[in-house]
């Protein structure tokens, strides 16, 4: 099996997490510059094999899409156009960033930590992920 991809997409910054090969695992990978996503992801599906890349989708409480979705929404579509051989999905990211920081905190995190927004993003990415394969397994 190939891996999935998850990827929490931010102005500035984008958290990375990936499955194991079986797909049972969502491990955080990496924070990347959103300015240099195109070419990390290019160089990691050339080591690694992926299946789909699940990005987070902006969204309100009253299912509305978030003022990030414009831009969230135009990398994506930069993306899958130079990136077209992976499936493309969404999956809802509401609250990821509180229950990052709350899981970390749960982890035993110190102060300094969970003020490091890469380490939160990348967090953000893996419950995204996590979301994803709970859905994809009828949990």
């Amino acid at each position: 099996m190939a891996r999935i991809v998850a990827l929490d997409i931010g102005g500035k910054r984008t958290g990375i997490a990936v499955t194991d090969p079986l797909q049972l695992i969502a491990t955080g990978l990496t924070t990347v510059s959103t300015n240099t996503l195109c070419t990390f992801l290019q160089d990691y599906l050339r080591k690694e094999p992926v299946d789909v890349i699940v990005v987070g989708l902006p969204r309100n409480m009253d299912h509305s899409y978030s003022k990030s979705y414009d831009l969230i929404h135009k990398t994506v579509e930069k993306l899958s156009r130079e990136i077209n051989s992976v499936r493309w999905e969404w999956e809802d990211e509401r609250f990821t960033s509180k229950m990052a920081l709350q899981s970390m905190k749960t982890a035993g995190a110190g102060r300094n930590k969970m003020k490091d927004k890469e380490a939160v993003d990348m967090v953000s990415a893996v419950i995204i992920l996590q979301s994803y394969m709970e859905k994809k397994q009828g949990l």
